[in-house]
């Protein structure tokens, strides 16, 4: 596997600088993950750090919270990406209940925060390295409480972004890292001459829209000629 070039490491630094901005998005900084050992799409020990934060859940119900968000992001050889997707993010958003006692009344613990957003720890690391039937590596990872929500995939201006996109859509194969992205809900690609390009798990290469700012003109031919690039 190829170490990222240098001009990929410019535009990747600066992605990082504006995530982790203090006046911007103040997102925290969990270093290069090249090297580290068993990065996850559930980093638990992050995930157990925001639970106890909140003061809202006995250690009983913060494992088996965690043990049924496992559980649900697990997916075999022969299943399709998109049930198990489907289902976790169906327990980010709403929650899951258990009793910690047989007659207690069921909790329902929120893996993330949607009333109060700031309460939520945002995060990022770079290179993060995944050990599966091949190892790939992200550029950028995004994590809400531990948890892997995006990927980005960076190329230098002479390479299409839509390298990038097609980088991201084979990591998702079982022949690649397929039970990474069970997690995942934003995936990202995109380079200096062409921008930025968004989807989610599953979302063909010809469905990725360009990330537009306010004031920002769609110009179809113009998108037609970036893609042939």
């Amino acid at each position: 596997m190829s170490k990222v070039g240098e001009r990929e490491r410019i535009t990747q630094d600066r992605i990082v600088t504006l995530f982790t901005d203090p006046s911007k998005l103040a997102y925290n900084y969990l270093g290069n993950w090249e090297e580290r050992e068993n990065n996850s799409n559930i980093e638990e020990a992050e995930l157990r750090k925001y639970l106890q934060k909140t003061g809202k859940y006995s250690e009983a119900l913060i494992n088996k919270a965690i043990f049924e968000l496992k559980k649900v992001a697990h997916i075999s050889s022969h299943e399709d990406l998109y049930e198990p997707n489907k289902k976790v993010y169906e327990m980010l958003r709403y929650g899951t209940s258990h009793r910690t006692e047989a007659l207690s009344k069921p909790e329902t613990v929120h893996f993330i925060d949607w009333q109060n957003p700031l309460a939520n720890d945002f995060a990022l690391a770079q290179e993060v390295t995944i050990k599966d039937k091949k190892e790939r590596r992200p550029d950028i990872v995004l994590y809400i409480n531990g948890i892997a929500i995006g990927v980005f995939e960076l190329k230098k201006a002479s390479v299409a972004a839509s390298e990038g996109i097609r980088q991201n859509l084979s990591n998702q194969l079982h022949l690649f890292n397929k039970p990474f992205f069970t997690t995942i809900q934003f995936v990202l690609a995109g380079n200096d001459s062409n921008g930025l390009y968004y989807g989610t798990t599953k979302t063909e290469e010809k469905f990725f829209l360009k990330w537009k700012e306010e004031g920002d003109v769609y110009d179809a031919d113009a998108i037609l000629r970036e893609w042939t690039y």
